[in-house]
């Protein structure tokens, strides 16, 4: 504005010396004729473009690379990003890729594909590592510390405490490193129920423990079977088993035992896990409680679990799925008529409501103002727009709000982990793969069956953990 006004003076400045001119020049012209000019009349210049930033539909931090970007400074630039995305991924992550590069003139190429776990490390380790990369596991991510740059040293933290819960950022620090930023994420503390039989039935939304326990008892009172669960899952049998285990430790013991457990430093064949196993084997052992009894839970599909719930009248009332799990449902369901979810709810309330996730990682390993603008772009909702407007996940960040999702599901589900007070991301994920997606899984198949008793299971868990 000081510089607006400057110019106005300026010019009226010139104007009246100009008139002043005409009048002493001895002509007889009236005083009040405007002086002859020759090339237009004069303009105030215009304000530089430092001061007219562009429209965008983002928040980006003062003086950050992404507002350099904005104004220009890095157009014509490319940065690669490497990742999982496949299908329909890879048409909604253009799409979330499209307000940054319209206001940047930077060039976002995604080169990354189903076969990402493999290729990274060859990538890597031939020293063609991609600027950025998308870790579904930020385990894997570990895998590449000392190759990754620390995000915290150009991102401020007071923006990435503005953007994200907590929880999040501590799941980003590994080995003293914030090791990326979080993007989209699925959640997994829901249970789905049927809508309209569940309204029919009268049965309420718990929402403690308590209020489960009698719900249960309630369905199995009304001649009714609570719970549809399934395990099975090929090669990959037995990890629905190692969720209900996670989600059972957040809600029966610290954030600290949970982080403790992951890093191994806290055993299997500890009270705490143990409780937590035993938390979840109350429901599944019951044969009242569970479609088909225990006897089932291992032989049947977890994509086929939620179905009996579906038939009429329903077989099972409830099942405890992330939010993924909508797209193995009977074709034609509808959110809000046929089907309907709430959060799991806390065991005990001196660990709050603990949230459990599985989302994306986004780190660097090339270091230029290019990528350092387009990875602040990633702390923004609108980098997962893609996902928001056409479902199938939920932005990570805390400043994303139900209007920016495009299906009122999602909205709803939005809701849900707002109202959490933190969250943790798959155990099983973070751990080696020989137990998280080894002996963890076979030991919890081995555990439900009957085939072993859960000391044993866990004390052959804890025994195949490297070290």
């Amino acid at each position: 504005m000081l510089k607006k006004n400057f110019w106005i003076i300026v010019a009226l400045t010139v104007i009246l010396a100009l008139g002043v001119a005409a009048c002493s020049s001895g002509g007889t012209e009236s005083p009040t004729e405007a002086p002859a000019a020759t090339e237009g009349p004069m303009e105030a210049p215009t304000e530089a473009p430092m001061e007219e930033m562009p429209a965008v539909d983002f928040a980006y931090r003062s003086g950050g690379f992404l507002e350099r970007a904005i104004n220009g400074e890095f157009t014509g630039t490319t940065v690669t990003v490497d990742g999982p995305f496949a299908d329909d991924d890879v048409v909604r992550f253009d799409q979330s890729m499209k307000a940054f590069e319209d206001a940047t003139g930077i060039d976002v190429q995604y080169i990354g594909g189903k076969d990402f776990e493999a290729t990274i490390s060859v990538r890597v380790e031939a020293g063609d590592a991609p600027d950025i990369a998308d870790f579904p596991q930020p385990g894997k991510a570990a895998n590449f510390i000392d190759k990754l740059v620390d995000v915290s040293t150009f991102i401020p933290q007071d923006w990435l405490a503005q953007q994200y819960n907590q929880s999040w950022l501590d799941m980003g620090q590994i080995d003293g490193k914030t090791a990326g930023v979080w993007h989209r994420f699925n959640g997994k503390s829901l249970v789905w129920y049927p809508k309209d039989d569940w309204d029919a039935a009268g049965y309420p939304i718990p929402t403690t423990w308590d209020e489960m326990q009698a719900l249960m008892d309630q369905i199995v009172a009304d001649g009714d079977t609570p719970w549809c669960i399934g395990i099975g899952s090929g090669a990959a049998t037995g990890w629905p088993a190692t969720d209900w285990t996670e989600e059972m430790m957040l809600r029966t013991t610290s954030l600290d035992n949970y982080d403790a457990w992951v890093a191994g430093t806290l055993p299997f064949d500890s009270p705490e896990v143990k409780k937590a196993i035993e938390t979840w084997s109350n429901i599944w052992f019951n044969d009242q409680y569970v479609y088909g009894g225990r006897a089932s839970i291992v032989t049947t599909e977890f994509s086929d679990a939620p179905l009996p719930m579906f038939e009429n009248p329903p077989k099972c009332w409830m099942h405890k799925q992330g939010n993924f799990i909508t797209a193995f449902f009977p074709e034609g369901t509808q959110p809000f008529v046929d089907y309907d979810v709430f959060y799991l709810p806390p065991v005990d309330e001196q660990y709050g409501k603990p949230f459990l996730v599985a989302g994306d990682l986004m780190s660097m390993f090339n270091d230029r103002p290019e990528v350092r603008a387009l990875m602040e772009y990633f702390t923004t909702p609108q980098s997962a727009g893609g996902w928001l407007s056409d479902g199938g996940a939920l932005a990570a960040q805390q400043t994303a709000t139900p209007d920016m999702y495009g299906r009122e599901l999602e909205a709803k589900l939005a809701e849900l982990v707002a109202n959490a007070s933190s969250f943790r991301f798959d155990g099983s994920d973070l751990m080696p793969g020989e137990v998280g997606a080894g002996t963890f899984w076979t030991g919890m198949v081995d555990y439900v069956s009957g085939s072993a008793d859960l000391d044993t299971v866990l004390k052959d868990i804890d025994a195949s953990w490297p070290r």
